[in-house]
């Protein structure tokens, strides 16, 4: 069995892969694939097809690095499901919303790169196959959210129901994420639109919620490893509700 000290390391050696899992986004999506700012939802099959044709090599080593950087948001999960699972006193029903949650967007994050590298995989396929690979990378990726906003939902139930002097995710971070779930139900809808701010490629389909997902991550794994301070090693193994 693993001692409290042997825990609190590899939970504070494991925080840091949120860093990881955002940099390996950013550098596959957008320095790579060159996939900021997306291609507009009304372009035809031609000037989508001409994307892949003219990038495939970056575009396939982009899309690669997603694939490998999505494994990374594994252990960020788990961490986070610990911390929350201490506010609870045990694993409880926020701590599995958590995990599960975060789960599935290990899977929304991998699948639509996919996607992007089948649509990248045959120089000769026809263009309209090309067009519809590339929708349904758009529109999983950005569009298919639902599942995620328990991983938000979870964070702010937890820090609204920890009541302690020092608590794990301060209140701030909890309004914050009230704020972050305001930013992301747009993209709910962006199945309705091809053009306009709630298009994929518009301020409220695409460049709003990017922007705040990214401040999120960062304020997230800044409140994780703020939790995992050297103070805290003593009790990390044996989680006691901090609500009572």
């Amino acid at each position: 069995m693993m001692s409290p000290e042997a825990n609190f390391k590899l939970a504070r050696r494991a925080s840091w892969s949120g860093y990881v899992y955002i940099a390996f986004l950013m550098v596959g999506i957008w320095m790579l694939a060159g996939f900021f700012p997306s291609q507009p939802p009304t372009w035809d099959a031609e000037q989508i097809t001409a994307v892949y044709h003219e990038n495939t090599t970056m575009l396939k080593l982009g899309m690669v690095l997603v694939l490998v950087g999505s494994m990374f948001y594994v252990p960020w999960t788990a961490v986070l499901a610990t911390l929350i699972s201490r506010v609870e006193g045990k694993a409880g029903i926020l701590t599995y919303c958590q995990i599960i949650a975060g789960g599935t967007n290990v899977l929304l994050t991998a699948y639509p790169a996919g996607w992007w590298l089948t649509a990248a995989y045959r120089a000769d396929r026809d263009p309209e196959i090309v067009l519809l690979l590339n929708d349904i990378a758009w529109l999983q990726f950005l569009g298919v959210i639902a599942p995620f906003y328990f991983v938000v939902i979870s964070i702010i139930y937890a820090s609204f129901a920890d009541r302690s002097a020092d608590p794990l995710i301060p209140r701030w971070v909890g309004y914050f994420n009230v704020f972050f779930m305001f930013e992301l139900i747009p993209l709910s809808i962006i199945f309705f639109f091809k053009s306009g701010p709630f298009a994929w490629n518009g301020l409220f389909g695409f460049y709003a919620p990017f922007v705040t997902f990214w401040v999120w991550f960062f304020v997230m794994t800044y409140t994780i490893r703020r939790s995992l301070s050297s103070d805290r090693v003593e009790t990390f193994d044996a989680p006691e509700a901090v609500n009572r």
